[in-house]
């Protein structure tokens, strides 16, 4: 029986693709576990036209996300922080620091995309990456220096 796999399945195939099952196996488990569909004249073109959509809404997202790593690329952020002697900061400038900064100037980012191994502890500049959605990364300075 030839069906559409919805879904990646090890031993058949990726998704997409129309591949030849045992009838038993796709009546009994690909179809009603809603990971192949019969593979129908019509099923296949809905399939396309659905794949079309999704890889054009994909490559719109993607622009987007290009924009607004443009944007966050002019960026320059300055952290005050408070120093004690041998200019050590108490405490570190964190990823929720970095994110509140940005929010100040106007871009939302989550401070989970904000890539920082660990809190910045020392005075200088920093390029901090921040990963968006489809891959796409951008990078910006963060001036920390002290109150």
């Amino acid at each position: 029986m030839k069906v559409i796999l919805l879904r990646d399945i090890n031993t058949v195939g990726n998704a997409g693709e129309i591949v030849s099952v045992a009838n038993g196996y796709a009546r009994n488990f690909l179809i009603p576990k809603r990971q192949a569909l019969l593979a129908s004249d019509a099923n296949v073109a809905q399939f396309e036209s659905q794949r079309r959509q999704h890889e054009a809404a994909a490559e719109r997202d993607r622009r987007a996300a290009e924009a607004q790593a443009a944007e966050l690329e002019k960026a320059s952020l300055t952290a005050t922080v408070k120093v004690g002697e041998g200019d050590k900061l108490f405490g570190s400038v964190t990823t929720q620091n970095i994110a509140d900064l940005l929010k100040a100037q106007g871009h939302d980012i989550d401070r989970r995309k904000i890539e920082l191994e660990e809190g910045i502890r020392t005075l200088g500049v920093y390029n901090i990456p921040i990963q968006l959605e489809h891959g796409v990364k951008a990078t910006v300075k963060l001036w920390v220096v002290k109150e």
